[in-house]
């Protein structure tokens, strides 16, 4: 079977009218606009998407801290990143997956798209681990490990979740068959073999037509279910994006034939693009709901 993701928060709470540009990003919102998340994540839920996943991908404590939040209302609003998606559903069984970005997420200077931040594992883990504790806290069905840049923060991750008895994915963001910090992908998937919290791994914000062959190596790597979410193939350049968008929802064919079953989009990927993908999805001969 196979499960609809959703699409680009931030790009639908721009295309909303929501000014994105400071360093918290979508979880500004969080504090300032809590409904306009709820209408973001319900528009994707309407597109037909099944899991939901939470403003929470820039957020951390520290980052809250600089913005002037103490941190007991960082927390809240961690918390309430959960509480929005999970008041967003459409038909009560969507899932809700809490986002946990990289570091390099945090510094809002397009780090993520780089990794080898200079800090060691342990360091990285010490970061990841209050975040995850207080999503984990708040009930998602899920935590998503997302827009990975290596394998060093990868392998933090997955220390950070431990124990935290949430079921977890692992994405991470590419360049053809590498990671965005040149890793093999064969090296970065392998690091979630054998790991039972890790339900599924691959990659999003990458190019499209990155995805059927990191799909592959992703299966064979890890022994896992593979996840698919790439963004619309355009270039972030300077805080904006440029170029063309390449997403075309017929793609997802090549994905599921690779062996993806959780499939979506990312940055510049909105609502109508989820629907047609759904629509592929759920053609002659497929099945999709949530697993």
């Amino acid at each position: 079977m196979t499960v609809v993701l959703d699409g680009g928060l931030a790009t639908e709470l721009e295309a909303r009218g929501h000014d994105l540009s400071d360093a918290l990003w979508s979880a500004r919102l969080l504090a300032d606009d809590p409904d306009a998340i709820v209408a973001a994540h319900r528009a994707f839920f309407r597109a037909g998407a099944q899991v939901a996943t939470t403003a929470s991908y820039q957020a951390s404590v520290a980052g809250f801290a600089e913005a002037g939040i103490a941190r007991q209302e960082a927390v809240r609003l961690l918390q309430l990143s959960v509480e929005l998606a999970r008041e967003a559903r459409v038909r009560g069984d969507e899932l809700i997956a809490a986002s946990i970005g990289p570091y390099g997420a945090t510094l809002a200077d397009g780090s993520e798209y780089r990794g080898r931040y200079g800090l060691r594992i342990g360091e990285l883990v010490a970061f990841h681990r209050p975040r995850a504790e207080i999503l984990a806290a708040a009930g998602p069905d899920l935590l998503a490990c997302e827009t990975v840049p290596d394998v060093d923060e990868a392998e933090a991750m997955l220390l950070a979740i431990e124990g935290l008895g949430v079921p977890a994915w692992l994405s991470y963001t590419i360049t053809g068959e590498s990671t965005r910090a040149g890793q093999p992908l064969t090296e970065a998937f392998a690091v979630a073999r054998g790991n039972d919290q890790i339900v599924a791994v691959g990659v999003n914000c990458c190019d499209p037509r990155d995805v059927a062959a990191a799909a592959g190596i992703a299966r064979a790597a890890s022994g896992k279910p593979v996840i698919a979410y790439p963004n619309s193939g355009e270039r972030w350049n300077g805080r904006r994006w440029t170029g063309t968008s390449r997403f075309a929802p017929e793609m997802v064919h090549d994905w599921l034939a690779a062996g993806a079953g959780y499939v979506g989009g990312c940055c510049r990927v909105g609502p109508e693009d989820i629907a047609a993908l759904a629509a592929a999805v759920s053609g002659p001969g497929t099945e999709s709901r949530p697993g």
